[in-house]
């Protein structure tokens, strides 16, 4: 819950008037909490009961256990290296051999030093390690245990702390807090219905149950109730926004017989695939509706989805409207123009006085020349322009459509709300439709979690002719597997097709720059820039008469165009490269793609340079380049990259390594809206029957009246930021 707004009853009341004004001036600089509601919603990370404690004789190495025990020794010493000091504990339990001792240490122990007084009985939990010939605990977790508590022990909350806000001190202040807390100022705004149907308590028992459990099965219902509460406002909202977007206007564009987009279905060499076909279906019918069309396409690298929007922008165009075709960098935006006007031909040609068969395709970009970028401007306004293919300079005040009536995304992530939004704000009466493409692959709890009931066409089999990609990791602490990555460049050359080599970064940091490489072993260990890789390469005797070519962002957008139009046409053997080919890049002579460093790279983006090869016909290879050991846990990235090509198994395990982060788009700070207890990885059946329930409540025509605290609560779940992205998305 956000303190935004002022109708959230106990929960938007100021910690300081419930707290006192200390206790909330220690929690804002712990934690940053203000309100009543962000304190409540500080979970337990974990509890230790009794039931769990180990004897001290028994203790083993390595593992997290519990123990209560008595402080029967304290020590205090100064630290030599750095400033503080380190508390030693030591305690005896009573439930093995008589006399068993433990140690345990608190670097800076301030509040264990107050609380751990000689013959104080606690609760300690933490991993055993080993230090000076005997077991100990570093840093555990305590709780003091008056007599009543070891008479009659509950679990102990285990929460989120630090050196100045301690676990002691967070249990006392959310007891203090739990002791205000009733059915009135905490009331149940989730249906009664689905309570009962899932046997969750009502919201003001959750939090006790959450935070001070009788027995731990509890607080994990509670924390189910949690969750499935937070899934069910989120999807509610997204409900909501669609069922807004539902009520704007668009204007139906339909399919028009003998029109551009027949003719170029009959003029295409080849069959479209089944997939193909059913995604053009599903947006053919989208834009013959009068309000907007908001799709999500996805699909894997090459499997055709240029084709799939350039048969949509051709029925817009049909329909008397005009695209706009978005890329995020002028190499795709060259590339789409090129690869768009090619498969056109004569439809791309609109006749010196408009008595051509075709559309008029225009290119433009930050860095179009002033005579080409007037042509495209005029074209656009007057309507000549049935396509424009740009950058960000399609969002410019200067660009006038005259009627634009779909917008194409490629690869929505790289830009930002705000540019999207301005571009469908170029409309001029109605509001036109979108289709957003994508070549990474989005997992299914993620798509239901952010994009709600947003239509999702996914294009899953790859055309005729794409050659299967092998990947292999190379160990390059071994000396046979280094050389024979070199040499494998040197062959693929040699067969006369073309290869990628991506590097982490551009340049060298100050302290590695003026090495002179004059072999492989010059490498040894080293990270690899595209400047160090350029030395390397053009270095080499067996590399001579090679074409090697860099290509990077520094560069300006000449130079970066004048490159990959080279490297295109034949003229560049070896391109040395960021990841600035990693989205769009089409060479089909490319056939090796090398990936230096490839831990430093995330799945999504290994499996999207991956894709730049293999595009003709030809077989691809990818060798993902390493110097970590084997066992190091980073290699497991590359080794599910090596296990398997398909991308939506790929996208579930980036998810998993990522750790979901936060999936509503909003920076964690300054927002109170992300997800506390829902995982998209943990809680995806919880999550899918929350959009069930959501798709009922929302057929009930007067649930706004008969549940008005849930229609509070969702209006207040998410705050401006978050508002505003599930509403431009």
């Amino acid at each position: 819950m956000t303190a935004e707004s002022t109708d959230q009853g106990f929960e938007g009341l100021e910690l300081a008037s419930v707290l006192g004004a200390k206790n909330a001036s220690a929690l804002e600089k712990a934690f940053g909490y203000g309100t009543v509601g962000e304190f409540l919603h500080h979970f337990p990370r974990r509890y230790v009961e009794v039931g769990q404690l180990t004897p001290i004789s028994e203790l083993p190495f390595d593992e997290h256990v519990t123990v209560v025990a008595q402080v029967v020794n304290i020590s205090q010493r100064q630290m030599h290296s750095r400033k503080g000091f380190i508390f030693e504990v030591t305690v005896s339990d009573e439930l093995g051999d008589a006399g068993q001792e433990l140690k345990m240490t608190f670097f800076n122990g301030y509040q264990a030093r107050t609380d751990l007084l000689v013959g104080t009985v606690a609760m300690f939990s933490g991993k055993v390690g080993w230090y000076q010939d005997h077991l100990q605990l570093n840093q555990p977790d305590y709780a003091i245990l008056d007599e009543a508590s070891q008479a009659d022990p509950k679990p102990i909350p285990i929460y989120p702390a630090s050196a100045k806000m301690p676990n002691k001190k967070i249990r006392d202040l959310m007891a203090l807090l739990l002791d205000q807390i009733t059915e009135e100022n905490l009331p149940e705004f989730l249906p009664a219905q689905l309570l009962d149907a899932h046997h969750y308590p009502l919201r003001h028992q959750a939090y006790l149950n959450r935070h001070f459990p009788r027995e731990v099965k509890f607080a994990y219902v509670s924390r189910q109730r949690f969750a499935f509460e937070e899934a069910f406002l989120l999807q509610l909202s997204l409900a909501e926004r669609n069922r807004q977007l539902g009520t704007q206007h668009s204007v139906a564009r339909r399919r028009h017989r003998g029109g551009l987009a027949d003719k170029f279905d009959a003029q295409l060499p080849f069959v479209l695939t089944e997939d193909q076909q059913r995604v053009g279906e599903e947006i053919s019918q989208d834009l013959e509706l009068n309000h907007p069309m908001h799709r999500l396409l996805q699909g894997e690298v090459g499997s055709g989805k240029t084709i799939v929007a350039l048969r949509a922008i051709l029925q817009v165009i049909d329909a008397g409207g005009q695209a706009a075709l978005l890329a995020p960098t002028e190499v795709l935006a060259a590339q789409h123009y090129a690869s768009i006007t090619k498969m056109l031909g004569t439809l791309a040609d609109p006749g010196l006085f408009g008595e051509g068969e075709g559309t008029g395709v225009a290119l433009l970009t930050g860095s179009a020349k002033t005579a080409q970028r007037r042509e495209a401007l005029l074209g656009i306004a007057s309507g000549e322009t049935g396509l424009v293919v740009g950058t960000h300079a399609l969002l410019s005040d200067h660009v006038r459509f005259a009627e634009l009536g779909l917008v194409v995304i490629d690869e929505q992530h790289r830009f930002g709300v705000e540019q999207r939004d301005a571009l469908r704000a170029k409309a001029n009466d109605s509001v036109p439709h979108t289709l957003v493409m994508t070549a990474t692959p989005i997992p299914r709890t993620v798509a239901m979690t952010v994009f709600g009931d947003l239509d999702t066409s996914t294009i899953k089999r790859l055309p005729v002719g794409r050659a299967p990609i092998s990947t292999h990791i190379v160990p390059m602490q071994l000396t046979g597997y280094r050389n024979r990555l070199y040499s494998r460049i040197r062959e693929e050359v040699g067969k006369g097709h073309q290869v990628y080599v991506v590097c982490p970064r551009i340049s060298d940091s100050a302290g590695e720059q003026g090495v002179l490489l004059a072999s492989y072993e010059d490498t040894t260990g080293q990270s690899m820039s595209v400047e160090k890789m350029l030395e390397l390469l053009q270095g080499l005797p067996e590399f001579e008469g090679i074409r090697i070519q860099g290509l990077h962002s520094q560069l300006d957008s000449v130079d970066k165009q004048e490159v990959m139009d080279e490297f295109a046409a034949g003229q560049i053997d070896v391109l040395v490269s960021t990841t600035v080919i990693e989205v769009g890049v089409d060479v089909h002579n490319a056939t090796l793609m090398v990936i230096m460093d490839a831990e430093r790279f995330g799945i999504s983006q290994l499996h999207q340079l991956r894709g730049r090869v293999g595009r003709g016909g030809l077989p691809g290879t990818c060798l993902l380049s390493t110097w970590l050991d084997a066992s190091h846990p980073s290699v497991n990235r590359l080794r599910v990259i090596e296990s398997t090509i398909d991308g939506f198994e790929l996208a579930e395990a980036d998810l998993a390594e990522r750790k979901e982060g936060n999936i509503l788009g909003v920076q964690q700070s300054g927002s109170q809206s992300t997800l506390r207890e829902l995982s998209i990885i943990r809680d995806r059946s919880l999550i899918e029957k929350a959009r069930d329930d959501v798709k009922v409540l929302m057929t009930l025509p007067d649930w706004r009246e008969s549940y008005p605290l849930l229609l509070n609560a969702a209006k207040n779940w998410v705050d401006e930021s978050t508002r505003e992205f599930l509403n431009k998305n």
